[in-house]
């Protein structure tokens, strides 16, 4: 979903792409094989360059055409280290989350362990906090690094967009929550919105 949020945002449309499904394994096929020997997704092809990180397909993009769309990292050095942390603190929010939430979906009910639950459940309020005192200090009506809407906004939105359909209490994180609510609604959000989650909006129950 990163890579196709930069690639709207860089005024990219009318690429091509293909939706695989985890459930079915058709990431582990040949074709994905052939670009990406993990077998991961997602697979990025640009001419003869491949790049197989969402991570590192946005910054390429935003590389190759800096001075198409929006600019996502701006070239004031403390701007762009503020955008790279938060970039990269991102899969801190990430892990924790899927802590929680695979931890329920996947685990057999007779193999869970009830301290597991809540000491992943805890450090994910822990991490949450952090996110919201994040927000408090940029101001209401910020973007996670800022005024604008930047490389950490690709990066990071798509993980604050699984708290509503994981079912999280808007009171844990009222910030983020608001700061979804926000941007769901820019252009490339809505242009690269997963299909399946247009069929279902709320996922399992947690």
């Amino acid at each position: 979903w990163r890579v196709m949020i930069a690639l709207e945002e860089k005024l990219l449309q009318g690429y091509k792409h293909k939706h695989l499904s985890f459930d079915k394994n058709e990431h582990k096929s040949e074709e994905v094989k052939a670009l990406n020997p993990r077998a991961q997704l997602p697979t990025f092809k640009h001419g003869d360059i491949v790049v197989n990180e969402s991570f590192a397909a946005c910054l390429y993009l935003e590389n190759t055409f800096k001075s198409q769309g929006t600019r996502l990292i701006p070239d004031d050095p403390a701007e762009q280290a503020l955008i790279y942390q938060r970039m990269f603190e991102s899969n801190n929010l990430q892990k924790k989350m899927y802590d929680v939430a695979f931890y329920e979906w996947f685990v057999p009910e007779g193999e869970r362990f009830e301290s597991a639950l809540k000491r992943n459940k805890e450090s994910l309020i822990d991490e949450l906090k952090l996110w919201e005192g994040y927000l408090e200090k940029m101001g209401k009506g910020s973007y996670l690094a800022g005024k604008n809407f930047t490389m950490a906004d690709v990066v990071c939105f798509p993980i604050v967009a699984y708290f509503p359909r994981f079912h999280c209490p808007k009171e844990r994180c009222p910030r983020l929550m608001e700061y979804y609510e926000r941007v769901k609604d820019r252009p490339s959000i809505k242009a690269s919105w997963p299909p399946h989650w247009l069929e279902k909006p709320e996922g399992p129950d947690t």
